[in-house]
């Protein structure tokens, strides 16, 4: 009998807050390993000390980053996962600029390696106060990072999560979106397409996606 391979799920919240990013991201987690037994691994940008990139060319030139800091948890992440789910707060209509950074100073781990994160599947998810403030907006800059790093960028599929999951916290936090029953069904919706997609790509058949 085929052993099957377990998804291994690198969860990032991109927020400086213990809020709804951060509630967002760890559900997905629990929702990953609960209903699809992912092996799963979780950073938070909160508390963490992480530098702009300088664009200084280092990591090109004599390899690594020249900024020791938060960011070599991000690059152990995704050295290790299959799939990778990233979280934003909306702030000014996209994404945060701690979630900016986090993909802005992935440059120094494909400097080396071009096709380091090829095939590894992404997907992403966005908070907002507003019902319609931004969303969208964040979930492409994340979905472009993928596309140019030459991942395999996934959204929940029409009717209900489209490009990604979003939320409307209401500014209440992790208490808004909990609340919100369309932006908990879009990240169910997100995960399972994002989990379906890897087994797709470790060659899992249809008849295991069914037995799920």
């Amino acid at each position: 009998m085929k052993m099957v391979q377990m998804v291994r799920l690198f969860g990032i919240s991109g927020s400086p807050r213990r809020a709804a990013t951060d509630w967002i991201i760890q559900e997905a987690l629990r929702y990953s390993e609960e209903r699809w037994n992912a092996d799963t691994r979780y950073f938070s940008v909160r508390g963490k000390k992480l530098n702009f990139c300088l664009h200084c060319d280092h990591c090109i030139k004599e390899g690594g980053c020249v900024h020791d800091d938060g960011m070599n948890e991000v690059y152990l992440g995704f050295e290790w996962a299959d799939a990778v789910l990233i979280g934003t707060p909306v702030y000014q209509g996209t994404l945060s600029g701690q979630a900016k950074v986090v993909l802005d100073r992935m440059r120094a781990f494909v400097a080396s390696n071009p096709h380091a994160l090829r095939e590894k599947v992404g997907a992403s998810v966005a908070d907002g106060g507003d019902r319609i403030g931004g969303q969208e907006h964040a979930i492409r800059a994340i979905t472009d990072f993928y596309l140019i790093n030459e991942m395999v960028p996934v959204g929940g599929g029409a009717f209900g999560a489209n490009l990604g999951a979003t939320f409307w916290s209401k500014d209440k936090g992790a208490a808004g979106v909990k609340e919100d029953k369309e932006g908990v069904k879009s990240l169910y919706k997100t995960v399972d397409r994002l989990m379906e997609v890897c087994f797709m790509m470790k060659g899992e058949g249809k008849d295991t996606l069914n037995r799920r």
